[in-house]
Formats: C-alpha cells, structure tokens, sequence
C-alpha cells in the first residue's frame, strides 16, 4: 500500500462545505495529504477536520493559490485540486445569473489557469445533473445531451467544455463528476449538511420534524410519476465522496486519460416517498403544504451510474432511504447543539 508520503498533495476548493467537507473527510480518512481553500461564505470552519489546513481566501486569487501550491507541493506535474467551491441555488441563478457565471465559471477559469502554470497534474470538477436539463429518457447516461434550462446549469457546462479543452492543450488530466440529488450525512457525523436556508428536500423535512420549520412545501402532485410528486435520485454525501477518491486514483494511474461520469444510485425515489421515510425515521407527522410547480422542475431525474461503477469499481455502502435519512437527522441534531454552544 502506498504510503501518506509518496502521495501527491489534493487542494480542496470549498472544502468547508457540505460535499467539500465530506470529500476532505474521505482523503484524510485513506491517508491522503489535503489542505483547503474557502472563503466562508457558505462554509464554515468547524466543518474542516483537526490537522487539515484551512486557507481562507478566494479561488480566483492568483497570489494566494501559488502560495498555498508552493506550501502543499502541487505544481511541477504533481498534485490534484478538487474544485467544490461555487454558488448552487437554481432559482437564484435564474434571478443572479451573473452571480453564477462569476462564481461558477470566471473563478473556476482563474482556477484552473493558475493549475495550468503551476504544472497541477490533476483535477476533479463538481458538476451536476442541471447540465442535463430536462431529459427525455428514464434513466442518464453520460451520453444523453446536455441542455441546461438555467444559468446554474450553464456555469457547470462551461467549466466542463473549458477543462476539455485546456486537458488537450496542456499536461493536466480531468474527472467530471455530475451529481444527482446529494444527501445524508458523515456516519460518524463529523459533518453535514449545515447551511442555513438550504432548499435540500431531506434536509428541509429533517427541519420541519424538529419544529425548526412549520412545515415542508411540496412543489407540484400533478408530475407524470406514480404518486404525482417529482422523482429524483439520491446519493449518499459519504458515497460521493468516496467516488472522488476513487476517481483521484484513477486519474494518477492513467494521466493522459481524463474521465466524466454520473453520480447516483440508479433509482429514484418520489418527494412523498422521502417524506413518509423521514415520518417513519423521526416517528413524527410532517405537516405537508401542497403549492404549484416549481418552473423548470422535470418529472423525474435519475441517473445511469454504471459508467461510475464499471470505471472505479465504486459500490455505494449508503444506499438505503432510512439510512440517508437517519445520518442526515443526526447532523441535525449535532448542528444544533454546536450552534447552541457558539
């Protein structure tokens, strides 16, 4: 087994959020050398484990990033960044888009251009499903035409097309990973879901069971689907994040092969099905308020994860609705004692 030493060091961009925390957890648990970059806004401190250093900064500033490069060891054809940082909230996209061409795609141009003159050999893009649209077939493949419907969506493919491009100019191979619907929570929890506002379905019923909500809205009953209520998929944050690991490695074995791939389970399940789930998980009775369509919100969105499975070998070890549930309560009740001791 390869040693801590002869591993090349993983800047983490965002990683005092809530996927980029879990993907810092997941490094540091197999023995990987890791330092974050954030600014905070979205993330927070406690979410960055003891040991891990903590930049507090912008990852569009030049200055900082050589330096942090210099003081990790990344450049001169070694090293990986994982780019979580930027803006996700698709109705604030629409009213903001600048906002999320800034924060999504002019950063992460600054980003991946400081990478490039330091000799960064590896890098790992957080995209999303939104790239896709509203897609016309029951399950997502990697292949299925991207056709984003909001500026969020559109931020993401940008980067996506500009790392294509800047991998065939220069020595630097990439992974693209495109989340479907993120939830759950550390096993252990150690971190979560901890932002305030966040329009997350289970972490919004998690809310509402604790009385931190009156109730939960559910957007439309009228979907093609078999209860009338969106199907989406959900992934496991520990399951994702082990993903990132794994295409890590993948990306250091084979350096002149870059990899895109889905990230979820495969299967969906409906905003009434969750809800029963976190009912039945918190014994308690959601008060459900049923309200119109969001604009832009497809029927179902579930993915084909089998590219994921057959490139990495990945097999998710959180897979069951309960469990999602059950660590994301957890966090919940964590982040409330942390908050009550702040």
């Amino acid at each position: 087994m390869r040693t801590a030493d002869n591993r090349p060091s993983v800047l983490v961009t965002g990683g005092a959020g809530y996927i980029g925390s879990h993907a810092v957890l997941a490094l540091k648990d197999a023995g990987w050398p890791v330092a974050v970059i954030d600014n905070l806004t979205t993330g927070f401190r406690f979410a960055v484990p003891e040991g891990v250093p903590l930049y507090e900064g912008d990852i569009a500033d030049a200055d900082l990033l050589a330096r942090i490069f210099a003081e990790q060891g990344l450049g001169g054809g070694r090293g990986a960044i994982m780019h979580f940082a930027g803006s996700i909230v698709v109705p604030e996209s629409v009213a903001d888009p600048l906002k999320y061409y800034h924060n999504n795609t002019a950063k992460s141009r600054a980003l991946i251009a400081a990478a490039v003159e330091a000799g960064v050999a590896h890098f790992i893009f957080s995209s999303t499903a939104a790239t896709y649209g509203i897609p016309d077939v029951a399950a997502v493949s990697e292949e299925t035409p991207q056709r984003p419907i909001n500026p969020y969506g559109w931020s993401k493919l940008m980067t996506e097309q500009m790392l294509a491009d800047v991998a065939a100019a220069h020595p630097m191979n990439y992974g693209v990973l495109r989340y479907f619907n993120v939830a759950g929570a550390d096993p252990e929890a150690r971190t979560g879901q901890s932002t305030a506002g966040a329009t997350h379905l289970i972490k919004v019923a998690i809310e509402a069971a604790l009385g931190k909500r009156d109730s939960i809205s559910v957007f439309g009953t009228d979907f093609a689907t078999p209860d009338g209520t969106g199907v989406r998929d959900y992934i496991h944050a520990s399951d994702l994040a082990a993903a990132h690991v794994l295409t890590l490695e993948a990306l250091i074995a084979e350096p002149a092969r870059s990899l895109t791939m889905n990230c979820g389970y495969g299967r969906g399940f409906s905003v009434n099905e969750v809800l029963d789930a976190v009912d039945r998980v918190t014994n308690r009775k959601l008060d459900r308020r049923i309200e119109g369509r969001r604009a832009g919100d497809p029927d179902s969105l579930i993915s084909d994860p089998s590219r994921l499975k057959a490139t990495l070998g990945w097999e998710p070890q959180n897979a069951d609705l309960d469990t999602i549930i059950a660590h994301a309560l957890a966090w919940e009740r964590k982040l409330t004692d942390l908050r009550g001791a702040a």
